[in-house]
């Protein structure tokens, strides 16, 4: 695609579509995390080739596990304290490339494809955080792992908190970076966007075209414009420490993020300047820093009102 200078987000939608149009869409939304988790990107039309040994394809750190007939696909990365990283919605380890290899200088990084997406399998159910959240927890009860510390962006900062919600016990510290409890949180060109690419997707199906790949990108979609619906209250059981993140032009308002940062009692608040809901990617320095200085320094909550100003 030429490169036409700064086009909002839809138009840049607007043109991946075409691009991707009667092609074979097995993409993986990768840049469904630029405008909203959503744009997608047809890896095999950019000429995206990934080396052999690239994080999501390391024949030396991949390895599989059955749950519940499904097989998942995960790699593990260094040693010390586990950290499990979650992906967003249809991408796969790989987004996670600026990270594995810092993280694991000091961890255990232990990274997993999603259900249907990047080579892990889809299975019969329909897609659901609820499901890909108890996936992440057969992963740990694979491996024998409690009280890991879990990165999420994106979907990924959603099924952390379902997984800390539901599996407290798995969990010592939780990062999410670009989360949201309801699909109402994103931004309204967001949900527009969402209801455009599924109404060309149904006239894709229509004419008979690459059923099975569509098929999947609704249901990726359908997590993205019907789901999740997280009541703001369950986030008053975290009991951890979290840090909540977003870019200041995220794709999810502003005031959600806020809002999730207030409901849970042991939180920090980071909101990235002149960042989007990609700086893992964009500027991963500043975004690895703010991590695993989370991560690996003492939680602290200090707060302006014991300064005693008014004493």
């Amino acid at each position: 695609m030429e490169n036409r200078g700064h086009i909002s987000g839809l138009d840049y939608f607007d043109d991946l579509l075409m691009l991707n149009k009667g092609k074979d869409m097995k993409s993986v939304f990768k840049m469904a995390r630029v405008v909203v988790l959503f744009t997608i990107v047809a890896l095999s039309g950019i000429g995206q080739v990934w080396a052999a040994n690239a994080y999501g394809n390391n024949s030396a750190a991949g390895k599989t596990f059955t749950f519940n007939g499904n097989r998942f696909y995960y790699e593990i990365y260094g040693a010390g304290q586990p950290v499990l990283l979650i992906h967003g919605n249809g991408d796969s380890i790989a987004s996670f490339k600026e990270q594995i290899g810092v993280f694991s200088k000091h961890h255990k990084v232990i990274a997993m494809d999603s259900r249907g997406q990047g080579k892990s399998e889809l299975g019969p159910d329909k897609l659901s955080y609820e499901q890909m959240a108890e996936d992440s927890n057969a992963l740990l009860e694979y491996l024998k792992l409690d009280h890991v510390k879990v990165l999420g962006w994106s979907d990924g900062g959603i099924i952390g908190l379902l997984l800390t919600i539901h599996h407290p016990e798995k969990v010592s510290m939780l990062a999410i970076m670009g989360a949201n409890l309801e699909p109402e949180a994103a931004y309204q060109w967001a949900q527009d966007g969402i209801v455009r690419v599924r109404s060309r997707i149904n006239a894709e199906l229509a004419h008979g075209d690459n059923p099975k790949s569509l098929q999947l990108q609704l249901q990726l979609l359908d997590l993205l414009g019907n789901q999740p619906h997280i009541p703001l209250t369950d986030l008053n059981h975290i009991q951890i420490p979290t840090l909540v993140m977003a870019g200041d032009r995220d794709v999810i308002r502003d005031d959600h993020t806020l809002s999730m940062f207030h409901a849970i009692q042991k939180s920090q608040l980071a909101i990235f300047p002149g960042a989007t809901h990609i700086i893992p990617e964009q500027d991963p320095v500043r975004f690895n820093r703010a991590v695993l200085d989370f991560f690996d320094k003492p939680f602290v909550m200090p707060d302006s009102k014991d300064l005693g100003w008014f004493d």
